[in-house]
């Protein structure tokens, strides 16, 4: 690998990295909600969450590991964003609620754009 194409890719996972903890901040907040007692659906989030953060952080110091790991778990990880989403307004009006519904979102969106910009910088150097 190429000193640019692995500057790149170290870039992109560094700002993969912080996405990625904005999603366990929205982790945080629901395992400590009250209403994740009434709502076992709001587990799946939780564990989506803790599912790509591990996986990724595995591999961490293999930048195209990183984005070849993302790739795969993100289609999982979009799913479980969608479905609390869908739920989340039935389970709690409140503003956090609306905000991490926002946030992950967001998360799932930024990644797909970070492994589409990883699979470019790559396909770039060849």
């Amino acid at each position: 690998m190429s000193a640019e194409l692995e500057r790149r890719l170290t870039e992109l996972v560094a700002r993969a990295q912080v996405v990625v903890a904005h999603a366990w901040v929205v982790r945080a907040f629901i395992r400590h909600s009250p209403e994740v007692e009434d709502y076992p659906e709001l587990h799946e989030i939780g564990r989506a969450i803790f599912d790509l953060a591990r996986a990724l952080e595995t591999r961490i110091d293999n930048a195209r590991g990183y984005f070849k790991m993302l790739g795969k778990k993100h289609a999982k990880y979009r799913t479980a964003v969608n479905e609390f989403c869908r739920v989340a307004p039935s389970i709690s009006s409140h503003t956090n609620y609306a905000m991490a519904t926002i946030s992950l979102a967001d998360t799932v969106t930024e990644l797909q754009s970070l492994v589409e910009a990883s699979q470019r910088a790559i396909r770039d150097s060849a």
